[in-house]
Formats: C-alpha cells, structure tokens, sequence
C-alpha cells in the first residue's frame, strides 16, 4: 500500500461520535465524489474501504439503507468501481437537506458552523478525493474536485486552521494542494490521522537528518578540494623557484615555510604554522605561501 492509502485507510476507521460531524463528513463525501439530485444521493468510488465507510455513515445516522453496486472499471480491467446510491426519494432528500449538497455548487455553512464539523469535512474530502505523496521523495498533498466553488470552500475550511493552500486548475479538474512537510503534518492532525501523522514526522526526521549530514559532508569535501588545490599550486610554484632562482632566493621566514610545505605537501596551515620556529598562526602561514606565489608569478613575468 501506498503512503496515501495507509493515511486513508487511517481515516476511514474514524467514526464521528457526534450526529452533526457525521453529518458534515457525509456532505464532504458527497461533494467530492457523488451528487444530489432528483434522482437521489449517490458516490462512486475505487476504494471499497470508502464505500464502506460511506454505507455505515448514512446506516447510523440515518437509519437508511443503501444500495450498493459494484462494476469494472471502463480502463482498468481489474479494478472494480463502487456506487452507493439512496434512490428512495424521501429518504434521499432527508440526506440532502441535513449535508446540504442539494445545490453542490458550494459548501453549507450551517453543516460547518463547528470546528468539529469542518474538520469532518475535510476528512470526507480527503478520503474521497484527496492523495498524498510519498513524503520520502517530496511533501505534496492535494484534494481534487470538478467545482471550484467546492474547492474554494474547502480551501478556507483549512484556512481556518491557519493551512494556506494553493488553488489551480489541471485539466478539467481543480486541484487545492499543500507543499509545506509542515503544514502536511498539521493537516493530518486536523483530521485525525494521528498514526499517519508519527510515521510522517519519522520520515521528516531522517530526511532532516540526511540532508544535514550530506551538507555537511559537501561542504567538508568542498574545503578540503580549495585546500588541496590551494596546496598543489603552492608547491609547483616552490618548485619553479627552487629551479629558477633556488629556495636561498627567498628571504628566511618564506625560505622556512618553502621548504615545510615541500616537505609536508599533505598537511594544513595550521599545521605547517606548528613546524615553524617560532611557530606561525594560520593567518600568517597562509600570507608568507601567498607571498611565495606572488614571487613565482613575478619571476614567470620578468619583473624579478
């Protein structure tokens, strides 16, 4: 199963103890992958679990029996597609008037007056029309729907937990997305998915973890490539005076650190500083080796 699946089958195993929030969960389904109309409510959906979950919502709180069929998918020849229908028209229009989806144009504030309710909300969404991406290779939730007003709606329902998402258009669906690991893991934890939410946060700690050491590492190898160059020219540039003019060319303090770095070619400033009699700080190591460069550049040039 995938990161998405594991979240969503997380969430379908959450029953709302209250008949209002059972509500608003309903009306979320209903928005997203179902309808309303004459004909009476129905969703349609490739997840049994959400059929199921569906089924058991309008049972309790509804005392009403649904029809369930099941057919192949028209592309997909192994998958299968789940309908859920209330087709009695009494019982339909009961549903319809308390998820307040008659219209399905636009989210009814009396089904998410409560905190508790949008939260519902937002779960129904997600579990009909919501994915998640495996967070091992990046942070993206999105929701799905072919209403913007729909998704609009949902868009400030998480606003009002302090969730900015983005709202754009993918071919002839709308998509509200999340990037942030963050703002994901706040998310779960407004719909409850309390166990998605821990394995999401180990995930995020070993990522951080990884990436710090691998800048680490960049960062130490980087150094460690500009001192090893830095070293090799300091050497070729010994060697040229050596040739040209001898290291007794140099006056005592350059002649000394010359011949350290030609001697420990491996070694660091602080190193070669520690050799010296006195002993040299880095500072100063690094100024006499840039003196002797300087020196074997002006000798290339015939300035000395």
């Amino acid at each position: 199963m995938s990161f998405s699946s594991d979240v969503k089958a997380e969430l379908c195993g959450i029953y709302p103890e209250a008949g209002h929030c059972a509500v608003a969960e309903i009306a979320g389904i209903i928005n997203t992958c179902g309808g309303a109309d004459e004909n009476g409510v129905r969703i349609q959906t490739e997840n049994a679990v959400i059929a199921k979950k569906f089924f058991t919502l309008i049972k309790r709180n509804f005392n009403i029996q649904s029809q369930v069929s099941i057919k192949n998918h028209k592309k997909f020849a192994k998958s299968r597609v789940y309908c859920v229908m209330i087709n009695e028209p009494e019982a339909a229009a009961k549903i319809a008037d308390a998820a307040g989806v008659s219209g399905g144009k636009s989210i009814s504030p009396a089904v998410v007056r409560n905190d508790c309710c949008k939260r519902a909300y937002i779960r129904g969404a997600f579990i009909s029309g919501g994915s998640l991406s495996d967070p091992e290779k990046t942070y993206h939730l999105e929701f799905v729907n072919t209403e913007i007003g729909l998704l609009k709606g949902l868009s400030r329902l998480m606003a009002s937990f302090g969730l900015r998402s983005k709202v754009i258009k993918r071919k002839s669906h709308y998509i509200a997305y999340l990037k942030e690991g963050e703002n994901i893991v706040d998310l779960l934890n407004v719909m409850g998915a309390h166990l998605s939410l821990m394995n999401l946060e180990n995930v995020r700690i070993v990522k951080d973890m990884r990436n710090s050491v691998n800048r680490m590492v960049n960062c130490e190898t980087a150094n460690l490539s500009k001192t090893v160059s830095a070293a090799q020219k300091q050497i070729k540039d010994i060697e040229f005076i050596s040739k040209i003019r001898g290291l007794g060319f140099l006056s005592g303090q350059l002649e000394e650190a010359a011949r350290a770095r030609l001697e420990y070619p491996e070694a660091n400033l602080k190193e070669i500083g520690a050799m010296l009699s006195p002993p040299v700080g880095k500072s100063g190591v690094n100024h006499r080796l840039r003196k002797i460069c300087e020196i074997a550049d002006s000798i290339r040039g015939g300035e000395l």
